[in-house]
């Protein structure tokens, strides 16, 4: 399996190792570490934007939604989505990852291809935000191009979904049973 984000179907198995103690089968509930749950709880956050924006999209493209109204309920998500997941990637790659690494010193390799991860990540960031303020720029001064601006922003999303969801699943099999395992590490 190739460690590549947009290649992958999954953990690659080298890095799988600590779900043998933790699967997800057992996440739900105090077995988990507060740390671990809180963890979940941010990941389905993003995982609940992107499916708004999806569906915001989508109905703008099936006729449903005008562009002014997209423009009123996308602008506001995107911005939310793109603080809150880029602060987020911060914490973990400057605070968690090293103390992850230290506590859990086999784990490192993992460790780096979810940094990896967060590069490419980044990019899809990067894409959404030039897109999100193109098409904000276009609506705002009734640009005649607003609604080919709007296309682009939704081709955006398409792109940077898939691989934020490759890359949420696969930092869960390795985090939660990390954070779970050792959690002393972890509190406060």
């Amino acid at each position: 399996m190739s460690d590549d984000l947009h290649a992958r179907s999954g953990l690659p198995e080298a890095y799988r190792y600590l779900l043998a103690d933790l699967p997800r089968e057992r996440w739900h509930g105090q077995e988990v570490a507060a740390m671990a749950r809180f963890w979940l709880q941010m990941h389905s956050g993003f995982r609940r934007e992107v499916a708004h924006m999806d569906a915001l999209t989508g109905r703008w493209r099936a006729g449903q939604l005008a562009l002014p109204d997209l423009h009123r309920q996308l602008i506001p998500t995107l911005q939310q989505f793109l603080q809150h997941l880029d602060g987020h990637h911060n914490i973990e790659t400057h605070h968690y990852f090293p103390t992850m690494r230290k506590v859990e010193p086999r784990i490192g390799a993992g460790i780096d291809l979810l940094d990896r991860d967060h590069d490419v990540i980044h990019g899809h960031l990067d894409s959404l935000f030039q897109t999100g303020l193109a098409f904000h720029q276009g609506v705002s001064g009734n640009a005649p191009t607003a609604g080919d601006s709007a296309a682009r922003l939704a081709e955006a999303i398409d792109k940077a979904g898939p691989a934020l969801a490759r890359h949420l699943d696969d930092e869960e099999d390795i985090v939660v049973p990390l954070i779970t395992k050792h959690v002393d590490h972890f509190k406060g």
